[in-house]
């Protein structure tokens, strides 16, 4: 067994608005970010496992099946705690519009623990890899890093939906 634990990170992109809930400060107010997603892979067989090419996997198919999640539910929408019912109900008025509802709230700690524990094994799935870290920057200077402490059990969270509303014609 080779002692080189081997891994790739795919850097993805996308916008959004949110407001976190209960914040003391400027952060309760809606705002948003133009996020950025660094997600580290690593082989479902083995620390140095790679293909016949030499290859942990394609970029490309992390870039696909995560950035195609991203730009489908998160990107241009409104980032909202399940609980949070005066942001959900401005929402729900305004049109067009387009939101997520989240589990818990919109932190970059909290979105980086979605998409670890509850997106990336959903869209990876058969890619043979495993999404071992998942960091989300709000900022050039500031990100959360969620890290997978143990093998990926089933999350007890659903992963949800995007909600979109255009009548325009």
């Amino acid at each position: 067994m080779s002692p080189t634990h081997l891994s790739l990170v795919r850097q993805l992109s996308f916008c959004a608005g949110h407001r976190l809930y209960g914040h003391e400060g400027r952060c309760a107010f809606l705002h948003g970010h133009n996020y950025r997603v660094d997600i580290e892979v690593e082989a479902e067989g083995g620390r140095s496992a790679v293909d016949d090419v030499g290859r942990v996997v394609d970029f490309s198919l992390i870039k696909k099946r995560m950035l195609g999640w991203l730009d489908e539910h998160w990107d241009h929408a409104f980032l909202v705690f399940e609980k949070d019912e005066s942001t959900l109900a401005a929402l729900r008025v305004a049109e067009p519009t387009k939101y997520f509802v989240m589990p818990w709230n919109p932190t970059a700690e909290n979105m980086a623990r979605y998409l670890l524990e509850v997106v990336a094994p959903h869209v990876l799935s058969g890619l043979g890899v495993l999404a071992r870290r998942v960091s989300v920057w709000e900022t050039d200077e500031s990100c959360a890093v969620a890290t997978l402490a143990s093998p990926q059990a089933p999350s007890p969270v659903p992963i949800g939906s995007v909600v979109v509303v255009d009548r325009r014609a």
